[in-house]
């Protein structure tokens, strides 16, 4: 017999050789007929794998993300069959399972893929999957594999097969489809009942574009028809809500290929937007204990030679800046950290005046790949809502979660209330990626899992998430349509303060160096901008609305009248404006709608005569006739329910 501990603590005693699925069953029928995929002692196995020694279970279900990415990996599979069936002189590459569905890498020698074949195709991937067969693993010695792959002329496989150890290569089989695989699957193909091709687009063959250039089919599949339709549903919503589309409608911000790829330009709208949501966070930094800092877009190469960020950045980055001065060289700002640390060091400290909160919106740049880029959410130049506290270890758990407390506060303004905590630690098997002591790694991490646990979080760990300096605490936001998003971010660092050798003085007179705390709510404004956008589909709450109100007179004969409601308006601090444009009011309505303008206030005869007006809401409708005094009372209250006091 051996013993099987369960995520919820409990143990299952069961027999030697057992599989996941049988533990399932002695869980529950109905609970086992779910489950898809399964973990042992932290590695992914099939839910027919026996089980030969104690260990942890983790079981997944459709629910789960590990069990999506089962679902997904083997659809790659009968992708890769169905292709096969329709090409059989393709050479298969790789194909693994990704956020939302899979891909799989063909070479098509001659032939071409194109939408037309994509009906055919996902017919045939659902009669095979109707034949329920059973993904088998089986092992295979190197020399086996190679000769597998050298007649069937597959010089890709034969290539990766060429990387991997003798005794650790693994072919999975289904139906009468081989395919080199490390494993991950679900029971058997009858379980996907839904599958639509994507898309096809041009990939290189390892991401080198000296390599030869392959054809990337994308899929998705679901285990109803239903969620199909759903999900094709959420596509057309996020192509109505496309931050791009929005930003170009709403006049926010462009980009020029002048000026380059990844540039943003923001337009006065966007602008404003931008300031109200600078001054929204500078507010309540202010009550936090935060001062203000501001530091040069670039600095001296051995300021980031100090930090780590050459070493670690230096190739992907903006290259080096070179001055009249021989040998001097400039980068392009990555990071705020370094700079701020040099704020720090200008005069000495005790621990008397700890923390310093040094905030500051600092832009940096990156030379992200332009194939990366993507309107607001991938850019080479972004400024990000940075702070770093300087405290000492006994203040670092305070200070930690009142870092949470903030990030919560802007969540609440803003309308994101379905979120996740990421606990984000190191690669325990890849340690060389990150700088520090272990025991600094060690104190930096049970200090965020502890805070997290004390406010209370929904957290995940991730292991390989964290940044190369420390650990982080990233808080991952579904958005209306149920997509994840990183915003916001906060993380402990022992060693940037070692590297730039920070010190206060203890009460002991003794030197000590201080805890560093990186924090980012927004995480960067073009991005954060992006997502919301997206998330809002443009009906931002009304406090960082660029226009509050419309006056719509009915005719010139009120253009007056509008003009006095607007002065009115923005004496009680309502942004507005005036269409005064000579059409037909219904024409006015349908263009201010159009324009996602909050309300909409029209005015006439009887409206001047009573010194009144009247007043229509986006999306609802009339709201009937209000003294200027009343509606301004409507317009501050549901500021303020938004904006409550941090």
């Amino acid at each position: 017999m051996i013993k099987i501990t369960l995520p919820d603590g409990s143990v299952k005693t069961v027999e030697k050789n057992s599989t996941p699925l049988d533990v399932a069953k002695s869980i529950s029928e109905g609970f086992a007929r779910n489950v898809i995929s399964a973990s042992f002692n932290g590695k992914t196995v099939e839910t027919s794998t026996p089980l030969t020694e104690d260990g942890s279970l983790v079981l997944f279900t459709w629910k789960d993300d590990e069990g999506k990415k089962a679902f997904w990996h083997s659809s790659a599979h009968v992708l890769a069959q169905t292709i096969l069936h329709f090409y059989p002189n393709a050479k298969l590459t790789i194909g693994p399972a990704i956020e939302n569905g899979f891909y799989y890498d063909v070479d098509f020698g001659d032939a071409v893929i194109s939408e037309k074949d994509f009906d055919k195709i996902e017919k045939k991937f659902l009669e095979f999957a109707r034949q329920k067969n059973e993904f088998k693993m089986r092992e295979a010695s190197k020399s086996e594999a190679l000769a597998y792959y050298k007649e069937k002329n597959n010089p890709f496989k034969v290539e990766l097969i060429e990387n991997l150890e003798d005794g650790t290569i693994t072919f999975c089989d289904h139906a009468d489809f081989t395919d080199l695989c490390r494993g991950g699957h679900i029971p058997n193909t009858g379980l996907i009942k839904a599958v639509k091709i994507m898309s096809v687009a041009g990939a290189y063959w390892r991401g080198d574009e000296k390599n030869k250039q392959l054809t990337r089919v994308y899929g998705i599949s679901f285990p109803k028809q239903k969620e199909l339709k759903e999900y094709l549903h959420l596509l057309e919503e996020a192509k109505k809500r496309d931050h791009r589309k929005l930003g170009k409608e709403l006049e926010l911000f462009t980009f020029s290929n002048k000026v380059g790829q990844g540039l943003p330009l923001w337009l006065p709208k966007g602008a404003a937007l931008r300031e109200r949501l600078e001054n929204f966070l500078k507010k309540a930094q202010k009550k936090a204990g935060y001062e203000m800092v501001i530091t040069p877009h670039i600095g001296h190469k051995d300021l980031y030679v100090t930090s780590g960020h050459y070493e670690k950045y230096g190739a992907d980055s903006f290259q080096p800046i070179k001055t009249p001065k021989e040998g001097e060289e400039y980068l392009l700002k990555p990071m705020n950290c370094p700079h701020h640390c040099e704020i720090f060091n200008t005069k000495p400290y005790s621990y008397k005046d700890l923390p310093k909160r040094f905030a500051e919106f600092g832009t940096v740049y990156r030379y992200e790949q332009s194939g990366e880029l993507h309107g607001l959410t991938r850019v080479r130049c972004f400024t990000q809502d940075d702070a770093h506290i300087f405290c000492t270890p006994d203040q670092l758990d305070k200070e930690f979660k009142g870092v949470i407390d903030l990030v919560l506060y802007v969540f609440g303004a803003l309308g994101f209330e379905d979120f996740t905590a990421q606990i984000s630690l190191r690669d325990p098997n890849n340690k060389e990626k990150y700088i520090g002591s272990d025991e600094n790694w060690e104190k930096a991490e049970n200090a965020i899992m502890r805070a997290a646990k004390e406010k209370g979080l929904n957290t995940v760990v991730e292991y390989g998430e964290a940044a190369f300096y420390g650990p982080k605490l990233d808080f991952m936001v579904k958005d209306v349509l149920g997509r994840k998003w990183q915003l916001g971010t906060i993380q402990v660092d022992y060693n940037l303060p070692e590297r730039f050798d920070l010190s206060y003085k203890g009460s002991d007179n003794q030197l000590h160096k201080p805890v560093m705390i990186h924090r980012a709510p927004f995480g960067s404004m073009e991005r954060f901008i992006a997502i919301l956008l997206e998330h809002t589909g443009g009906n931002f709450p009304l406090w960082l609305m660029p226009e509050q109100v419309i006056i719509l007179p009915i005719s010139d004969k009120y253009k007056n009248y509008a003009k006095k409601v607007l002065n009115l308006l923005e004496n009680s601090e309502i942004r507005g404006l005036i269409d005064d444009r000579t059409e037909k009011i219904g024409k006015k309505i349908r263009d201010a709608e159009l324009q996602k303008i909050p309300y909409m206030i029209i005015v006439g005869e009887q409206e001047e005569k009573e010194n009144k007006i009247s007043v229509r809401k986006h999306k609802e409708g009339d709201l009937g006739s209000f003294t200027i005094e009343e509606f301004s009372k409507i317009i501050k209250e549901e500021v303020n329910k938004d904006l409550k006091e941090f």
